[in-house]
């Protein structure tokens, strides 16, 4: 999936709220359904993405937040078949959107057969299920600090650093690539950026969205 999509969560609790964030902080168009009217106030006020509420079952609800034109919706309040029934939804009204849908371990991997990707925030948090949504061409692996970021990138073709060697790719301070293409070498000035192929990259925020525009286009 590409850059600067416009993704719908349903849910805006702990999970759904941390991950509208760093979907935000990627460029991203985010659109949060939220049931609770509190939840609905306190996400209004810190201006993190567009919130309406309601029931994101309602068809008519996920129409208003404009499931016709969503790359994707995330269904992660903390009930696997309310999540679920989310993600159906969505799909009867675009058969083409992702669906990632919050599930309880206990249940499985059998919801797989109806959603795209499932996420156990238990296990893994806010920054998983932004991966699972926007699919796997770019993934933030961990946090190792509060202010860096791994990512892990496969670079587009037509991209700026497409086909160039690390030494010839002006990337900007704060950003070190860690990795070669086959994860088995550590990154040097010759190594080539080749489209199709994905990097180890360590980033601070405030440069990531230059790193995926010479990355990704």
């Amino acid at each position: 999936m590409s850059s600067d999509l416009d993704i719908i969560i349903a849910g805006g609790g702990r999970v759904g709220f941390q991950t509208a964030d760093i979907l935000a902080d990627r460029g991203h168009d985010v659109t949060i359904i939220e049931r609770d009217e509190r939840i609905v106030s306190d996400i209004a006020d810190q201006w993190v993405a567009t919130v309406i509420e309601g029931d994101a079952t309602n068809p008519d609800i996920i129409e208003q937040a404009g499931v016709e034109r969503a790359d994707a919706i995330a269904a992660l309040t903390g009930e696997s078949g309310l999540n679920l029934a989310v993600c159906l939804a969505a799909t009867e009204l675009t058969p083409d959107i992702r669906t990632v849908a919050r599930i309880d371990r206990a249940v499985g991997t059998a919801y797989t057969r109806f959603v795209d990707a499932v996420v156990f925030p238990e296990r893994a948090g806010a920054r998983v299920a932004a991966n699972e949504i926007l699919g796997s061409d770019v993934q933030t692996l961990a946090d190792v600090t509060a202010n860096l970021d791994i990512m892990h990138i496969r670079v587009a073709e037509g991209a700026p650093a497409a086909g160039k060697a690390l030494s010839e790719v002006r990337f900007p301070a704060g950003t070190l690539v860690v990795s070669d293409d086959d994860g088995e070498r550590i990154a040097r000035a010759d190594t080539t950026l080749t489209p199709g192929s994905s990097y180890v990259i360590a980033v601070e925020p405030d440069v990531v969205d230059e790193v995926l525009n010479l990355m990704r286009g």
